[in-house]
């Protein structure tokens, strides 16, 4: 009796999240830009510094300013394609995003921490450096963990391959891992994360994806694999 009650009230709480979804995003997203800018500013009196062994054999590799900063426009793009195509995908990104954003807020808050990777000086002078220049003067080394562009570019990469209307097209689902991929390397290759915090974002964006896309990408990998032994048997 007690379990048909809990999951009469989870069926209610979907359903009343469903039908004030855009409201919830609205207030969420435009709470979580007040929270970040809260956090940015806050003057704790301990830091914890976050490092890998492994990052001191990662060069900065200032070409990686490119997919960092694409990704302003790859997280926008999406959104906005699937608002005007696959409302529904766009929504469950939304929710997707959500659950990794909040972690970082909450983390950054109790647990202040912040980078020790930045080079001193740039080897070469060139647009790239430039554009690092800014980037680095715009987005302090302070609170990263778990990285929002992984966590984010997770998310987003995750829409575009189950959505049913880019089901077929083959280019967008490889542009979608591509640009995942690129955008996690320029953060730790551009001396703006950790490894450690890419791993955090990682666990996050896939836990993440798991909650809100997990019917519908176990449902691509199915139709991949059986694409691959159709081929397999055609070729034997």
């Amino acid at each position: 009796m007690e379990e048909e009650r809990i999951a009469l009230n989870l069926t209610s709480l979907r359903e009343w999240a469903h039908r004030y979804r855009y409201p919830i995003f609205a207030i969420y997203y435009t709470l979580y830009m007040v929270s970040f800018v809260f956090v940015e500013k806050i003057k704790p009196d301990h830091i914890y510094i976050i490092h890998s062994p492994i990052d001191q054999y990662i060069p900065f590799v200032e070409f990686f300013v490119i997919p960092y900063l694409a990704w302003f426009f790859y997280i926008g793009g999406v959104v906005i394609w699937l608002f005007f195509f696959d409302r529904e995908t766009m929504c469950r990104l939304l929710w997707c995003g959500m659950i990794g954003m909040t972690v970082f807020v909450l983390i950054s808050y109790f647990l202040p921490n912040g980078l020790e990777l930045r080079p001193e000086a740039f080897v070469r002078d060139n647009i790239f450096t430039r554009l690092t220049k800014v980037v680095y003067s715009h987005d302090t080394a302070t609170n990263v963990f778990p990285s929002i562009h992984v966590n984010n570019s997770i998310c987003a990469s995750a829409a575009l391959l189950s959505s049913e209307k880019l089901r077929g097209r083959k280019g967008w689902r490889v542009f979608a891992v591509v640009m995942a991929g690129l955008i996690i390397l320029s953060t730790m290759f551009l001396k703006q994360h950790s490894v450690i915090d890419v791993i955090g974002g990682m666990v996050t964006g896939f836990l993440s994806v798991e909650i809100c896309f997990g019917s519908e990408l176990k449902g691509l990998a199915g139709r991949v694999r059986f694409k691959l032994i159709q081929r397999t048997r055609s070729c034997l």
